[in-house]
C-alpha cells in the first residue's frame, strides 16, 4: 500500500551544490508522510566537472541565438560523470543526514525512464547554418511506472537525474531536466509539481527580485522571460494540461516562499469563481492540506482580517475583534482519487468541488463582503481530516476555539439548510481462528463467522436505533502459520434520535477468538428550527424570493464532533452543490448555484449579527416571522 501523496520536485545543480537547506525542505514534506520523487538538473554539475578536467564545455548556438550545450557522444560519458559525481552523491549524502532512505540514479539506467534521439538540429557557426546530426539530444517517451511506484513506497525519496535511455541507439540520451519532472509527474499521476528556481517565481523584472507574476493562465503572453525560463514554463504547461497536478515555480533556491509563480489551466481570470477554480486545482486528499492551506494563507490578503494555520493545520480567519463570534467551518480536505479539474462555461468539475471546496471558497468571500458588526467576530476555519475518521481539525477546534452560533460548510444546494447529521459508530471485528479442514463436519469458514457476527451487531443496533444504517466497508484475510485471521470494518451510521449514550447500550462481547474494537462512536445531532441561526436562513431565502427545505443527512460532518461539548451552541450546514455527488467522479459545481448561495450566506450571516445585537442591547425585534416574510416551510431527507 502507498503511501501519501506524491510530490515531484524539480531542483537546478545550482540549488542542490550551493543551497542545502533545501533538503531540511524536503525531509519536513515526507515528514508529513508524502512521497518524493526529486528530479535534479545538472548544468552547475556539469559545468564543475568540465573545470575539473580542464576540457572547454561545447555549445551550439541556435538560429534563435540561444546557446544549448552540445551533447556528441565524446561528451556524454562525462555528463553522466558529473551527475553520479556532483548530484547524485551530494543527494544522497545530504538526504541521509536526515535519516532518509534514498534510491538515485540516472534516469537511463536499467532504461528505467527512455526516450527518442532528436532530429539533426539546425546550428549557427562561424555566421553559416550548419546541421548537426550526432547530438545526443532527445525526447520523453516513457518509463517504468510500476518500478518507480514501488520505489516511492519503498523509499522515503527517489531520485532520479538525465540522460535517458534511448533503446534504438543502445545508448544514453540527454533530456531536459524540466521536461522530464513535468512528463513524470504526469505519469505517476503526481499531486504536486515544484520547480525550485534562483529567483522568486517568474519576474516581471529580471532586476527587481520583488516582481514576482503570482499567477500564469493558458494564454497569458510572458515576455518577460528568457533564457532557461523559458523551458521551465513549457514544463509547467505541459503539467497542467496533461497532469492532475498543482504546478509552481519557487525560488530562490527554497520551497518554503511566498515567492511563488502559479500556472493554472484556465484562459485567465474568471471573476467570482476565480478563487474557487484555483482552489479546486489544488489537491489536498485528507492529510495533504499542507499546500492549500499555505496558498490560502498567502492569497487571502482582505483589509481588517487576519490569518494563521493553527496547531492541527487548520486555515483560520478572522474579522472583527467582539465576543459575539459566528463560526463558518468548512474543510479543505477530500477523497481520493483526484482527476484533471475542467472548468466550462457554466461551472467546474474536479475532486472536491462539491463536497465541500465550493461551500468554503463562499465562506471565505463572506470575510470580505460581510461587515461584522463592532461586538462580532466573523470566525472562518477550514478544518483538516473531515474525510477520514481521525477529524483531526474538528476535534483541535472544538477544544480550542468557541462560537456562538455554527455556519458549517457542506454541499446543501443553494434552496436547502441541514439541520443535523446521523452519527457515526464503527467497529473493526478481529476473528482468529485455527485452520482446519472445510469438509470437517460442523466446520465454518471463518469468513462467514465475520458475516454471522456482522448479522448479531446490525440486529443489536436496531434495536435501540430502527433508523441506522450499516455497511461492511473492507475484510482483509491472511493465513499465517496454520491461524486464520479476518479481520472486517463495520459502519453504522447513527440517527439522533438514538440519543448521545446508544454505545454504551450495545453488547459488544461475543466468544472466544473473536475481538470487537471500537474505532469511532459520535452521536448523531439534529438542531432546533426555532433559533436565532435559523431564523437568519428563513430571512435570507425569503428575501430572495425562495422557499426553505430543511434537511437532516444520513452522513457525518464536523457538526457532529462539536456538538459532542458545544452543548446549546445552534448549528446548521449550508453550501452550493449537489451532495449526491459527493465522494463520486462526477462532482460538478454550477457557477449560478454558487453565486445563489453566496448571496443567501452573505444575508443570514449579517441577519444573525443583527439578531444578536438586539438580544445584546435588550431590543428584540418581536414583529413575527409570518409577518415579516412570506416562505414555504418544508421538510425532507437527503
Amino acid at each position: 500500500m502507498s503511501k501519501g501523496s506524491l510530490y515531484v520536485i524539480k531542483l537546478g545543480s545550482s540549488t542542490i551544490v550551493n543551497h542545502l537547506n533545501i533538503f531540511g525542505e524536503i525531509d519536513r514534506i515526507v515528514k508529513r508522510g508524502n512521497r518524493v520523487l526529486l528530479v535534479a538538473g545538472g548544468a552547475e554539475a556539469i559545468k564543475q566537472k568540465y573545470e575539473a578536467i580542464s576540457r572547454p564545455m561545447p555549445f551550439l548556438t541556435l538560429p534563435s541565438g540561444d546557446d544549448v550545450r552540445y551533447c556528441s557522444p565524446e561528451e556524454m560519458p562525462i555528463i553522466r560523470a558529473a551527475y553520479h559525481e556532483n548530484i547524485l552523491s551530494v543527494v544522497r549524502d545530504q538526504l541521509k543526514n536526515y535519516g532518509l532512505s534514498v534510491f538515485a540514479q540516472l534516469g537511463g539506467e536499467q532504461g528505467l525512464v527512455y526516450g527518442q534521439k532528436a532530429k539533426p538540429i539546425k546550428a549557427i557557426r562561424d555566421g553559416k547554418m550548419i546541421i548537426v546530426r550526432d547530438s545526443l539530444f532527445g525526447q520523453f517517451l516513457g518509463s517504468h511506472t510500476s518500478f518507480l511506484k514501488e520505489a516511492l513506497s519503498a523509499f522515503d525519496v527517489v531520485c532520479l537525474t538525465p540522460p535517458i535511455w534511448e533503446p534504438e541507439l543502445n545508448d544514453y540520451i540527454n533530456i531536459d531536466a524540466d521536461v522530464l519532472a513535468a512528463h513524470l509527474a504526469i505519469d505517476l499521476e503526481a499531486h504536486h509539481l515544484r520547480f525550485v528556481t534562483g529567483t522568486a517565481g517568474l519576474l516581471v523584472d529580471i532586476e527587481d527580485p520583488t516582481s514576482t507574476i503570482p499567477d500564469v493562465y493558458t494564454k497569458d503572453e510572458l515576455r518577460s522571460v528568457k533564457g532557461r525560463m523559458k523551458q521551465k514554463v513549457r514544463a509547467a504547461q505541459l503539467a497542467i494540461t496533461q497532469g492532475v497536478c498543482d504546478v509552481n515555480i519557487s525560488g530562490p533556491h527554497t520551497l518554503e516562499t511566498s515567492g511563488k509563480t502559479w500556472f493554472w489551466n484556465v484562459e485567465g481570470h474568471l471573476g467570482a469563481v476565480d478563487l474557487l477554480n484555483k482552489v479546486v486545482r489544488i489537491p489536498s486528499v485528507s492529510q495533504d492540506e499542507h499546500e492549500l492551506a499555505h496558498y490560502l494563507l498567502e492569497s487571502v490578503q482582505y483589509p481588517d482580517v487576519s490569518g494563521s494555520i493553527d496547531g492541527a493545520g487548520n486555515i483560520v480567519f478572522r474579522k472583527g475583534n467582539g465576543s459575539n463570534t459566528l463560526l463558518l467551518l468548512g474543510h479543505i480536505d477530500t477523497v481520493p482519487h483526484v482527476w484533471p479539474v475542467r472548468t466550462d462555461s457554466e461551472g467546474v468539475t474536479g475532486r472536491g468541488v462539491v463536497d465541500a471546496k465550493g461551500s468554503f471558497v463562499n465562506f471565505i468571500h463572506m470575510l470580505e463582503e460581510v461587515d461584522v458588526p463592532e461586538n462580532g467576530s466573523l470566525l472562518v476555519i477550514g478544518a483538516v481530516e473531515e474525510e477520514i475518521s481521525s477529524s483531526k481539525g474538528a476535534f483541535f477546534i472544538r477544544d480550542h476555539y468557541s462560537a456562538e452560533a455554527v455556519i458549517i460548510g457542506e454541499p446543501s444546494g443553494d434552496g436547502s439548510l441541514t439541520l443535523g447529521y446521523y452519527g457515526l459508530f464503527k467497529l473493526q471485528i478481529t476473528i482468529h481462528r485455527a485452520q482446519e479442514h472445510t469438509a470437517a463436519k460442523d466446520s465454518i469458514s471463518a469468513i462467514d463467522e465475520l458475516y454471522n457476527v456482522v448479522a448479531d451487531i446490525r440486529s443489536r443496533v436496531r434495536d435501540i436505533d430502527p433508523q441506522s444504517l450499516s455497511s461492511l466497508i473492507d475484510i482483509e484475510h491472511r493465513n499465517e502459520r496454520g491461524l486464520l485471521t479476518v479481520v472486517g470494518t463495520l459502519n453504522f451510521r447513527v440517527s439522533p434520535e438514538a440519543g448521545r449514550d446508544y454505545r454504551d447500550r450495545i453488547d459488544l462481547t461475543f466468544g472466544e477468538g473473536i475481538t470487537i474494537e471500537v474505532l469511532r462512536t459520535t452521536a448523531g445531532y439534529a438542531n432546533s428550527r426555532s433559533d436565532k441561526l435559523v431564523k437568519s436562513f428563513v430571512r435570507s431565502f425569503a428575501k430572495q424570493g425562495k422557499s426553505i427545505h430543511y434537511i437532516k443527512k444520513r452522513g457525518t460532518s464536523d457538526m457532529n464532533t462539536l456538538a459532542t461539548t458545544w452543548i446549546n451552541v445552534p448549528m446548521v450546514a449550508y453550501g452550493p452543490g449537489d451532495a449526491s455527488l459527493d465522494h463520486t467522479n462526477d462532482e460538478y459545481l454550477h457557477n449560478d448555484e454558487v453565486a445563489s448561495a453566496r448571496t443567501i450566506l452573505k444575508e443570514a450571516v449579517t441577519e444573525w449579527f443583527r439578531l444578536r445585537s438586539e438580544v445584546l442591547n435588550g431590543t428584540n425585534d418581536t414583529t413575527t416571522d409570518a409577518s415579516r416574510v412570506a416562505t414555504t416551510v418544508a421538510t425532507r431527507t437527503k
